[in-house]
């Protein structure tokens, strides 16, 4: 059985039983092959913009004898696949500028379910979900070794309330208690705020929070 990190094993518990995963960015393809051996899934779809990565997918997924359930895409984003190949998204392990990039090019995604890990400014991701009028369902901070990872899932919902920069890095956490991700996050915020960005805001909802 492949095992999983941390980070990888949060993505996968938020994954429906019985859907089609359209895994981006697969790397060596874990995810769908830990999901597919554990019951999770009926099939997927392995994608990389790289052919390196998408080589050790390939050889994982023969090795594992997979390969009449999980396909293999040389693709950048979702761009290569169509849309009846999958029911749900998983863009783990890019910044957050790049996963909003991504999803911001695909125009049929409203009755995806969307789960994502972005390594870096997880906020950018939030932000396109809900200008986009998605809703965040699970929104968590996992510990992976020394690092830590924001991992959260979303449904198109057809919200277009009005949102602040509070709601773009905080989405709907309600588990405060990795105090140590949060204490950099406001030095971060507070570093921004010295540079003539005004998060106050969002510093004083971090604070009230910790």
């Amino acid at each position: 059985m492949v095992g999983l990190s941390k980070r990888l094993d949060a993505v996968a518990s938020l994954v429906k039983p019985g859907c089609v995963v359209a895994d981006i960015g697969t790397d060596h393809g874990y995810i769908p092959v830990y999901l597919y051996k554990a019951g999770i899934i009926k099939g997927a779809v392995a994608s990389d913009v790289n052919e390196g990565p998408l080589s050790s997918c390939k050889a994982l997924i023969e090795q594992e004898g997979l390969g009449e359930h999980i396909s293999v895409r040389l693709s950048d984003g979702l761009d290569s696949l169509s849309p009846d190949e999958y029911d749900t998204v998983i863009i783990a392990g890019m910044g957050g500028e790049l996963i909003a990039k991504i999803l911001s090019r695909c125009s049929c995604l409203k009755d995806k379910h969307i789960i994502l890990n972005p390594m870096t400014h997880p906020e950018l991701a939030r932000k396109f979900l809900y200008d986009n009028g998605y809703e965040i369902l699970n929104d968590f901070i996992v510990r992976d070794g020394r690092h830590y990872y924001s991992v959260f899932d979303a449904q198109y919902a057809a919200k277009f309330e009005k949102r602040t920069d509070a709601d773009y890095f905080l989405g709907n956490i309600s588990d405060f208690s990795n105090r140590e991700y949060f204490v950099h996050l406001l030095n971060y915020l507070k570093n921004k705020s010295r540079g003539g960005t005004d998060y106050s805001e969002v510093i004083k909802a971090v604070e009230e929070k910790i």
